[in-house]
């Protein structure tokens, strides 16, 4: 199992001198990738977690990173497609791919804050078909050969676009969701599943499963699969319900849960404690505390 950490994107922490020294540091520790996620705003009066209140643009803070990385993978988890045509995301994602030497992975979701629909005037449903359409204009235009594309919600003209990501056939797609239809299609269209931030261990474990049984019969290998975890720490009172809890032995042990559980990729996403992802954090303990926990952590203790 690779491990990798959250990219300061949330909260007081996330300024450019906490992103570029947390992202050179991770890559000094042998994390394997850095992941940011998507939230554009918060409706007055809508309850939200304090991670969600205050939140850098993922791809803009991936690009941040690697100017000031050189081997660490760019990955976002998740893009909520119905915000943005695909063109528009296809284009990102590219240029991402290409200044960063081919370090990107995409995740992609379908969203779920009305605010944010109504904002930028977008529907989810139909879900299930609006990904699929999405996912293959995406690779269409990736080829950078004249492509074209005629669904019932999106429409490309005969165009190329260029440049063309560095790696070939596009960033890896890795697709949310938690429902079976959408586990199903991660094994179907994608590269792997990307959990939301609440999965516990045992819905993982299913879903990784589910991902690896659509892969199969779609004709892939199931073993290629991506399974990639955004892993909450807690440091400090163990609690068994929440596997990354506990002093640092508790959470690589928990860590080593996931690996059982066939997940690929665990990252953790620091962004979640309140002292580094919250509004009102103090910026400079922070970032010291970030320090601690990913060294305490480093891939070099969690050989899984």
């Amino acid at each position: 199992m690779l491990i990798s950490c959250g990219l300061p994107v949330s909260g007081a922490w996330a300024n450019p001198v906490s992103l570029a020294r947390f992202a050179t540091r991770a890559e000094e520790l042998g994390y394997h990738g850095l992941w940011s996620f998507q939230r554009l705003l918060v409706g007055q009066g809508q309850p939200m977690a304090p991670v969600y209140q205050s939140v850098l643009d993922p791809m803009v803070a991936l690009s941040y990173a690697a100017a000031h990385t050189s081997r660490i993978r760019l990955g976002v988890s998740v893009i909520n497609l119905p915000y943005l045509s695909p063109a528009l995301l296809a284009k990102q994602a590219a240029s991402l791919d290409v200044l960063s030497g081919g370090r990107h992975d995409l995740g992609l979701g379908t969203g779920w804050s009305e605010p944010e629909f109504e904002a930028t005037g977008s529907v989810p449903e139909p879900r299930g078909r609006r990904v699929e359409e999405y996912v293959a204009v995406l690779r269409a235009l990736w080829t950078g050969e004249a492509a074209a594309f005629e669904g019932e919600l999106y429409r490309v003209p005969p165009s190329t676009m260029r440049p063309r990501p560095v790696q070939a056939g596009g960033p890896p797609v890795l697709l949310g969701g938690t429902a079976d239809a959408a586990l199903r299609r991660a094994g179907r269209i994608a590269a792997g599943w990307v959990t939301s931030s609440g999965a516990s261990l045992d819905e993982v474990a299913r879903g990784a499963q589910v991902v690896r049984r659509a892969a199969e019969e779609s004709g892939h290998d199931p073993d290629l699969a991506r399974i990639v975890v955004r892993g909450i720490v807690r440091t400090g009172e163990r609690d068994d319900a929440k596997p990354l809890s506990g002093d640092w032995a508790q959470i690589r042990g928990g860590a080593q849960l996931y690996a059982e559980a066939g997940v690929t990729e665990l990252f953790y996403d620091l962004n979640w404690d309140p002292a580094i992802g919250g509004p009102d954090a103090d910026p400079a303990a922070a970032a010291e505390r970030a320090e601690e926990i990913i060294t305490a952590l480093a891939p070099t203790a969690n050989p899984y």
